[in-house]
């Protein structure tokens, strides 16, 4: 039997299959001959047990999310989702969406976690049963608590009379996402294919309306394996996807908001993570110009939000006493940029305010919308004069309106001048930044100022984009590099879970890949470790990226929290690194990456080879593969 150029298809072959061996075989029993025309099955002459269909649920699933326009799904195979990933890569052909093989399902999600913050939509994530949800739910939990679109399908066998064996009792479960929950925003459980189809676009929809977050829909692996019912067939139909808009502030709140920015003398706007887009990013320069008012993100930058070399643009610990109006954007910590709180090494809690009396607070913030009991990543409350609860973004371009209207010429030469105050402190500040940068230059092991330095100068003439967080490296990517475009940072993980930052990185790569661009990972190693198959991902899909390993050998924060409580009760701080460090043996990361097919440099040591290291890695990148540079660094 001749074989076509695409290869033959599974009812191809279990047709000719059929046919082949009908001659060899006894004739069926006869009660079992035939199945019922109006069934849509055919008994397989060769198993008498066995049964094919050409039009099992999961195709009409395929053509569900084909509607959807994903590009890509993650998955880690199961067998709860097995009939979806076949008719995924036959009946769909394996594109839109496409399948990414991953090595766990918590790199799944943290791969669409990333690639979402980049392309703006949902990545598609598969997961089985109940074990693949658990693997998956540290990552769930970081995309809740970072408010990024996560579209999860899980595999389940509810009805207990079509599990086959141990393993399909131990993976099944009553309620599917009933672990996960507390940090989704909505999750289903289809019982028919019309009831998936409707639920679908329920989900997208849910999950890309501000505040953004991850959605779960369980698919039942009989819905997906058998044929699409009889009586279904007539009535199955794809809705179309209703777009919800952005929640803005109503006009009252907008025209109170503006009234107190413009009348301000000393007005600061606090960033957590208000542009969810370029639009976002433009329309928050926009309002500061017009208002001349300081920015100041964040202790770790969530998001790319504002340009970091901005005149307007404040570092992150600027003092906000003396300022008479203080209005936080999507800030999930914003205590802290208001409060002191109790050092780790000292005794008790207090918290101290450091905004001036009389200061008036405002706050813009959708997550207020979804906000849960029992996860608290909501922070401390915050006793503000004006709580808007609505998307940042969606409310800006109004209250720029509001503000420009109640602007007069002479409140404009007021506002101009405290402009220029601002510009003169903000080059002071960049200026002795990288003066600090310089010191431990020529240190091993290599200071992370000298390793960030190192990389700019290697790409700042690139298309790049920084596909990781960099507050372990003391945030100085955003104290020396140029950051101008809003797709050049994505920010933290959201809920600090170990094992996000590979496979964002990835994930982020694999958006920017279609753009042309450069995507750089600083990876911490305590990181990598809890999921370094990501890499292979990278390399089995030809990802580029170019990852650069902050090899402090340790979980250097955790040994900073044991010196500083050793301190406290006056004990020996020397033995801090006991249960923390990643030293005997030490790790070799190129090795690692080599072994996962990742072009592995390193490690370097001496901070002199590290930019012809760091060059030659680009030069693999662009040739369109990953790379690896392990770097030994200093612990922060």
């Amino acid at each position: 039997m001749a074989i076509g150029k695409r290869g033959l298809g599974r009812r191809g072959f279990l047709k000719g299959a059929a046919a082949g061996a009908a001659g060899m075989v006894a004739p069926p029993v006869a009660a079992a001959a035939q199945a019922p025309a109006s069934s849509g099955v055919a008994l397989d002459p060769t198993r008498p047990d066995a049964y094919h269909t050409d039009r099992p649920g999961a195709d009409f699933m395929v053509d569900v999310l084909k509607a959807l326009d994903f590009e890509y799904v993650a998955a880690n195979p199961g067998s709860s989702f097995r009939g979806l990933h076949e008719s995924i890569v036959n009946y769909g052909g394996n594109q839109t969406p496409e399948l990414l093989t991953c090595c766990h399902e918590e790199s799944s999600v943290s791969m669409a976690h990333g690639y979402a913050k980049v392309a703006g939509r949902p990545m598609l994530v598969m997961a089985h049963g109940t074990v693949g949800l658990q693997h998956a739910s540290m990552a769930v939990y970081n995309a809740f608590a970072d408010r990024v679109p996560v579209y999860v399908i899980l595999g389940n066998i509810l009805d207990a009379t079509w599990r086959r064996g141990d393993v399909e009792w131990a993976h099944a479960v009553q309620d599917a996402a009933a672990m996960a929950r507390d940090y989704i925003k909505w999750d289903d459980t289809p019982v028919s294919l019309p009831h998936f189809a409707e639920s679908a676009m329920r989900a997208y929809r849910i999950a890309t309306t501000p505040p953004y977050g991850p959605v779960v829909l369980t698919v039942d692996a009989v819905l997906q394996e058998e044929p699409i019912p009889q009586a279904d067939k007539g009535r199955l139909r794809i809705p179309k996807l209703a777009r919800s808009t952005p929640p803005a502030a109503d006009e009252g709140a907008i025209a109170e908001l503006a009234r107190m920015l413009v009348a301000a003398e000393n007005p600061r706007i606090i960033t957590g993570r208000p542009a969810r887009t370029p639009e976002g990013l433009a329309r928050l320069v926009e309002l500061a110009e017009l208002l001349q008012a300081p920015v100041q993100d964040m202790r770790f930058p969530m998001r790319m939000n504002f340009p970091n070399r901005h005149p307007l643009k404040l570092a992150a610990g600027a003092p906000v006493s003396g300022c008479d109006v203080i209005l936080g954007l999507e800030h999930p910590e914003f205590h802290l940029n208001l409060n002191a709180m109790t050092p780790v090494n000292r005794l008790g809690m207090d918290a101290r305010p450091l905004f001036s009396p009389g200061a008036k607070i405002a706050t813009i913030n959708a997550s207020e919308l979804i906000t849960k009991s029992n996860y608290q990543e909501f922070g401390r409350y915050v006793e503000a004069d004006l709580a808007i609860a609505a998307d940042t973004e969606a409310t800006l371009p109004a209250l720029i309106e509001a503000c420009r209207r109640l602007i007069t010429p002479e409140r404009k030469r007021a506002i101009e001048q405290r402009g220029a105050k601002t510009a003169e402190a903000t080059r002071q500040a960049w200026e002795q930044g990288l003066e600090q940068a310089a010191w431990g230059w020529d240190a091993s092991p290599i200071s992370t100022a000298r390793l960030s330095a190192e990389i700019w100068n290697q790409i700042k003439d690139e298309d790049w984009a920084l596909v990781s967080d960099v507050s372990f490296i003391n945030n100085w990517p955003h104290r020396m590099w140029d950051f101008t475009k809003h797709h050049q940072f994505i920010g933290w993980s959201g809920a600090y879970g170990i094992g996000y930052g590979i496979g964002a990185a990835v994930g982020a790569a694999l958006a920017h890949r279609a753009h042309g661009r450069l995507g750089i990972n600083v990876q911490c190693d305590g990181d990598l470790n809890y999921a370094p198959a990501a890499l292979w991902t990278a390399a089995h899909h030809r990802i580029p990226l170019l990852t650069v390993m902050h090899n402090n050998r340790a979980y250097h924060q955790e040994r900073m929290y044991i010196t500083d409580v050793a301190a406290k009760v006056n004990r020996d701080v020397t033995r801090a690194g006991i249960g923390n460090d990643l030293t005997d043996p030490n790790i070799d990361y190129a090795s690692l990456a080599k072994a996962y097919g990742v072009h592995g440099i390193g490690p370097v040591e001496n901070p002199n080879d590290l930019g012809p290291a760091l060059k030659r890695a680009i030069d693999v990148v662009k040739r369109g593969e990953p790379a690896l540079v392990d770097v030994v660094t200093q612990g922060r």
